[in-house]
């Protein structure tokens, strides 16, 4: 299975990916970061356009 994944090392927490993806991302507010929401099937289209639109491009498909 393919999922997301964040390069938190790049990430400059933009909020972008949420913009595009809130059913993917979120930020978890009681460690500082932004995260990938654990599910069982991931919107492709939906996660793409966040891949795309990220400016610092630090998310990636990984297979599991």
């Amino acid at each position: 299975m393919r999922k997301p994944e964040i390069d938190l090392g790049v990430c400059t927490e933009c909020d972008g990916c949420i913009a595009s993806c809130p059913a993917v991302f979120q930020r978890n507010e009681a460690v500082g970061y932004i995260e990938v929401i654990e599910l069982d099937h991931y919107p492709v289209d939906e996660v793409n356009d966040a891949i795309r639109d990220c400016p610092v491009d630090c998310i990636a498909w990984v297979e599991e």
